[in-house]
């Protein structure tokens, strides 16, 4: 590792995060994967007399070591009734910090895996390296947001957008500085 690929990813991995960050707050473009309640208070009181732990629950779900042919009873009978995916915690952690940390620390590794894979394309060129790092973000929307919209029946359009802007914007500043 040099210090070319150190500074690229530190300063890449700073602008995927910058471009998390706008994404989730001052653009709230992900408000549709984060809808509003005007019952949430009664929901959640209800919510933590029900469930004893943290974790996503997926309702209706058959029970742990349900036969199989309960499992498919249960497919039957829940077919046209509602359903939900729960991520519940006991307490709502405010301290944002190590979440900061570690979502910059992930982005900074990302964007070194991305120039290792840059740095292997013989005579890189700016466009290049820009549309190589929009199809990586595009391979990881597939593979994770867009599959579990597929099967979750969630709006990941703000994933998608994300992918495509934040690497566009990391491959733009690669294309200029591996080229140096």
């Amino acid at each position: 590792m040099n210090t070319k690929m150190i500074v690229g990813a530190l300063v890449g991995g700073l602008l995927v995060f910058i471009w998390q960050f706008l994404s989730w707050t001052m653009l709230n473009m992900h408000g549709s994967q984060q809808k509003y309640t005007p019952n949430q208070d009664s929901i959640l009181n209800f919510l933590s007399t029900q469930l004893t732990e943290d974790g996503t629950y997926f309702l209706p779900n058959a029970a742990p070591g349900a036969t199989q042919e309960d499992q498919q009873k249960l497919m039957e009978s829940s077919a046209g009734k509602p359903w939900a995916q729960i991520s519940y915690h006991k307490t709502m952690n405010m301290a944002m910090g190590m979440n900061m940390v570690r979502g910059y620390l992930v982005d900074v590794f990302a964007v070194m895996l991305l120039i290792w894979l840059l740095l292997k394309i013989p005579e890189l060129s700016f466009q290049t390296a820009i549309i190589s790092s929009i199809v990586v973000g595009v391979i990881g929307y597939l593979t994770t947001e867009y599959t579990n919209s597929i099967w979750f029946e969630n709006n990941s359009v703000p994933d998608l957008i994300d992918a495509i802007v934040s690497w566009a914007i990391c491959g733009t500043w690669l294309g200029y500085y591996l080229k140096r």
